[in-house]
């Protein structure tokens, strides 16, 4: 007998918690199918929170979609490229030292070839120009005969080591957007959108709530096909002291939820942190550019040096040939 009042029970505590879900889900049908005489209205200022709250999301999603590269190394390295374990083993810096303690054309060739001292080096495209100048230099420095060093070559090394800098450059830069922008706005997306998300849905069931109390206190009932004559003399005047009570209670719930909403929505929209954290990510930008211009503007004189030194050669073994 006792186990199976127990049972009761269960079953009476679990029907209380289906049937307010139930209720809703039976008002929000009547209300998609037009049933619904009383639909509970939203204040305006609340409607204009909604679509701002919207709004912000949906800039949030395709920032991140964009800027989410930063967090891939590899983001600006060219697909076409296939480079070897050996190619990545070790830094250009470190193979340049190497090859200025190479004496003959194999230990070069070791120097290029040496074994890896840590990770892979990072596969950007800086990295890559890097690696590719300098196996460049190098094809020419073997092939090279004449007196002193192909200037090209000796060009081609100083630009290998200068895009290596640039790439490291890079990746800085990728490091401060990664923890300065892209941790930011990922936490309002996820974090502060959805309590506003979250908070809206508390909203939404208490009004379709409210609705379901009033329509079933009033004895509104579903209808089918056109619609048929409603006996008017239902109204809340008419209403029962508990059915007065439950409705008062539905809109004070109602009242409540809205006025939680709209503390969270106008916090997610006030707050300064994803200006703030855009601010971040420009100045990160600007300060790889300035270090990349600094970087270029010691290598171009180099560079011009280099080119007008050949081209004054060139000339002066074009009239001596004459």
């Amino acid at each position: 007998m006792d186990n199976f009042k127990a049972f009761g029970n269960s079953l009476s505590s679990i029907g209380q918690q289906i049937t307010p879900f139930a209720s809703r889900t039976f008002q929000y049908t009547k209300e998609q199918l037009g049933q619904a005489e009383d639909k509970t209205e939203l204040p305006p200022d609340y409607i204009d929170l909604e679509k701002r709250v919207d709004a912000l999301k949906q800039v949030h999603q395709k920032m991140l979609t964009v800027t989410s590269q930063y967090s891939h190394e590899a983001y600006d390295y060219p697909a076409n490229i296939k480079e070897s374990f050996s190619d990545l083993g070790r830094t250009v810096s470190e193979k340049v030292q190497l090859l200025s303690a190479a004496t003959t054309p194999a230990e070069a060739q070791a120097a290029l070839t040496a074994p890896p001292t840590a990770k892979p080096q990072p596969k950007t495209f800086s990295h890559a120009i890097a690696r590719a100048s300098l196996a460049s230099s190098q094809l020419l420095h073997q092939q090279h005969t004449g007196a002193g060093e192909d200037p090209l070559a000796t060009a081609l090394e100083k630009y290998a080591l200068v895009s290596e800098r640039l790439g490291e450059a890079r990746l800085a830069q990728d490091a401060q957007i990664q923890s300065r922008y892209l941790a930011g706005w990922t936490t309002t997306l996820n974090t502060n959108l959805m309590f506003a998300t979250r908070a809206r849905k508390n909203v939404e069931k208490a009004r379709l709530t409210l609705d379901s109390v009033k329509s079933r206190a009033k004895g509104n009932t579903w209808k089918i096909g056109a619609n048929s004559p409603r006996d008017d003399h239902h109204n809340t005047e008419e209403l029962s002291p508990e059915a007065q009570e439950e409705i008062e209670k539905a809109e004070d719930e109602f009242v409540t939820q809205t006025e939680e909403a709209v503390g969270v929505m106008k916090n997610v929209l006030d707050t300064p942190e994803p200006l703030r954290n855009l601010a971040e990510l420009v100045a990160a930008q600007l300060e790889y550019h300035k270090k990349s211009a600094e970087i270029l503007s010691e290598l171009a004189p180099i560079i011009e040096g280099l080119q007008v030194e050949q081209e004054a050669n060139y000339r002066k073994s074009r009239e001596n040939a004459s």
